[in-house]
């Protein structure tokens, strides 16, 4: 269920730090349609002093980007950094008061020691936030001052496959799941890399990452397992493809036992009942389907033949990856509609 609560009295205030990022460029073009917010301050590191206009020329907005040293005084702060640097920065404001919406992965995963092994960087034991998936998690989201935004891929897969771990309603269960996602170029960041150059992507895919992405450990934990003592097989493999936006996942999920088509189908039409942004669809999905959209599109293709079936699950991973999830998340802490400023 949504919240329907509209907004009222004064604006919030509102910081982007780590501006300057893909991920952060949408916020800033989200936060100021939103009717309910105001843009109060910017910040880079590498891009400090330009305009925001400069980069992104596209936006109707002048504001400079500021080198963040601890000064923020909005009351809502959106971190769009690499890896590692919201750890540094996170705990100082929560500590004055802040409401932070963290889109890096630096505290989503509960588990200390795997995330050392799959980021490669210490962390403080104890070190988590409210993991702010809303179709899973939106009265954890609720009560929070400080979550951690879930990663593009994560999100694809995780909503492809929550409706059998998730819910009071678990009549199947899964034995393994091997999927294959890609991404877009995007997904990358914004950094100029020889091997992401158009000569090098254009009319090639190239899979990475195999069997160590940062995001296994974090899907596991979400569908209630571990990559230490997991509760099924699962094989992630992701593949950068040559196109700018989106994330396309095919899941190929097997079952211990038979189930019929039209069990499964209720079964995700149930769970995703009161999810906005969650489309099921009859038909075969695209990635063009969601393209400059926050939704996650799903589409069982086929099965449950002898147990077996494949899920196709879409998103943006600027949007529903990343920045417009990071708002829906916004949305809900404020006790606003869970669409609003995402329509």
């Amino acid at each position: 269920m949504t919240h329907s609560k509209a907004p009222s009295g004064a604006l919030h205030s509102v910081a982007v730090i780590g501006a300057s990022g893909y991920s952060g460029a949408e916020l800033v073009r989200i936060i100021l349609r939103h009717p309910a917010l105001r843009l109060d301050s910017l910040y880079a590191f590498s891009q400090a002093g330009k305009r925001f206009s400069d980069l992104y020329p596209s936006v109707s907005c002048d504001m400079e980007l500021l080198r963040y040293a601890g000064e923020c005084d909005a009351d809502i702060c959106f971190l769009a950094l690499p890896h590692g640097e919201a750890l540094k920065l996170v705990p100082e404001l929560i500590g004055r008061g802040k409401m932070v919406i963290d889109l890096s992965g630096d505290f989503r995963l509960k588990n200390t020691d795997e995330h050392e092994r799959y980021y490669l960087q210490p962390k403080t034991a104890g070190s988590s936030m409210t993991y702010a998936m809303p179709e899973l998690f939106r009265n954890e989201i609720a009560q929070a001052k400080a979550v951690s935004n879930p990663g593009c891929y994560a999100t694809s897969i995780i909503l492809g496959l929550a409706p059998f771990f998730h819910g009071n309603d678990r009549p199947f269960r899964v034995s393994s799941v091997n999927c294959t996602a890609i991404s877009g170029i995007s997904g990358a960041g914004r950094t100029s890399k020889t091997e992401l150059s158009f000569s090098e992507m254009s009319e090639n895919m190239r899979a990475y990452k195999v069997g160590c992405h940062q995001h296994t450990p974090e899907i596991m934990q979400a569908l209630g397992s571990s990559v230490s003592e997991p509760a099924f097989d699962f094989t992630f493999t992701p593949v950068i493809g040559p196109f700018t936006r989106g994330i396309y996942s095919v899941l190929n999920v097997s079952l211990d036992g038979e189930a019929s088509g039209s069990a499964i189908d209720d079964l995700y039409r149930n769970f995703y009942a009161g999810a906005p942004f969650v489309r099921l669809r009859d038909t075969m999905t695209e990635v063009r389907h969601v393209a400059l959209t926050n939704f996650c599109d799903i589409h069982i293709a086929s099965g449950p033949e002898n147990g077996r079936l494949v899920i196709v699950s879409a998103i943006d991973n600027l949007l529903k990856g990343a920045a417009g999830q990071a708002v829906q998340n916004m949305n809900i802490m404020l006790g606003l509609e869970e669409t609003l400023g995402l329509s």
